[in-house]
């Protein structure tokens, strides 16, 4: 009887599992440290020592300690899902961030345009040519849209075909 752990790492481990990139150190320690007699006590071989240990017992072990696993994966499911999310959000910021200042290029070469225009004929008439410019844009753009959601099928095709496929005796009746 050498060592307090039955030989998986997984349940009485206390080992750290490194996270991507995620710091956060009120969330990184959900792998709680060895405290107690958990696990079953191996030999000198390093086979577990059940000698007079009933099977309730082992049964017992066994599900505290699968218990435990499945803790310790659901709250390092957590973790990364908040760490991916918040990357996620810093990632759709900055592409609004990108959406407005292209918003506030296309406003100012559209002024300059204007005004450069404005220098050649009436500033009216400048202003006027430079918005059926950006109307015939949204008229392409709009026309172009259009077409791709007409080829958006709503239906998941593959998934009916293959949920088709399953025999019989798995449908419910």
């Amino acid at each position: 009887m050498t060592s307090p752990s039955s030989g998986s790492s997984a349940a009485g481990s206390t080992q750290s599992i490194p996270t991507t990139g995620y710091t956060d150190p009120a969330q990184q320690n959900y792998a709680a440290e060895y405290t107690g007699d958990r696990g079953t006590p191996t030999t000198e071989t390093g086979r577990p020592d059940v000698e007079g240990t009933s099977v309730g017992a082992l049964m017992g072990e066994v599900a505290k300690d699968l218990s435990t696993l499945m803790r310790q994966e659901l709250e390092l499911a957590k973790v990364e899902v908040k760490a991916e999310a918040t990357k996620a959000a810093t990632g759709a910021g900055l592409f609004g961030a990108a959406g407005f200042a292209g918003y506030m290029v296309l406003l100012f070469l559209s002024f300059a345009l204007w005004w450069a225009l404005a220098n050649v004929m009436d500033a009216s008439w400048a202003a006027l040519i430079v918005a059926v410019l950006w109307g015939v844009i949204g008229a392409v753009a709009y026309v172009l849209g259009r077409k791709k959601f007409a080829a958006v099928h709503p239906k998941p095709e593959r998934t009916v075909e293959t949920l088709q496929q399953v025999p019989g005796a798995l449908k419910p009746n």
